[in-house]
Parts: structure tokens; sequence; C-alpha cells
């Protein structure tokens, strides 16, 4: 498996759009992926305009084919310049435990 961290910096103003967009984002990859495992959007407790997703997914493979999805290429539309910083963490999954938590 694999995944990746991604930080973002919203601009001022912009935060509840911005969610808004990641949710149904979030949401249509688990729905209409099989590659994508795990789609969580993470808020920052001491800056509640920065946003982590981390997102895990079978291979790389899947991640590419991700980025041509309709709901991605939608989202990435409509989070035009909101998105003041973007930082990307890659890493190999070697081992995954979780509870059935929703």
């Amino acid at each position: 498996m694999f995944t990746i961290f991604v930080k973002n910096e919203v601009k001022n103003g912009c935060r509840e759009q911005y969610l808004s967009i990641m949710k149904n984002n979030a949401k249509a990859s688990i729905r209409d992926e099989k590659g994508c495992i795990v789609f969580d959007v993470l808020v920052d407790q001491e800056n509640d305009h920065t946003f982590y997703l981390y997102e895990i997914y079978n291979d790389e493979t899947a991640l590419a084919q991700h980025k041509q999805m309709p709901h991605y290429l939608e989202s990435r539309n409509l989070l035009g310049d909101m998105v003041e910083r973007v930082s990307v963490i890659r890493c190999d999954v070697v081992g995954r435990y979780a509870s059935n938590l929703q």
C-alpha cells in the first residue's frame, strides 16, 4: 500500500468552502475508486486554516488514476487559488491497524 500526506494552508475566508470541496472529493474517492482505501480530511488543532489529507491507495498507480477522476479534476478547478501553500509526503505503508469506527 501507498500513502500520501498533503498539507494545505488555506487563505483566510476560504475555510468552509475548502472543507466542502475536500469532503466531497474524499467521499467520491472512497465511493468511486477501487484503489482508494482511506481518504481522511483533517484540520490542525492550532490553525483552523491548515488541513491535512491522509490518503491510502493500493499502489502509486491507483494514486495516478485518482488524479484523472472527474471528482478530483472538478475539486482542483473549484479550489482555484484558495490554497496558499501545499506540501506532500509520500510513504509506503508497512503496517495498518484500524478499528471499524466511522
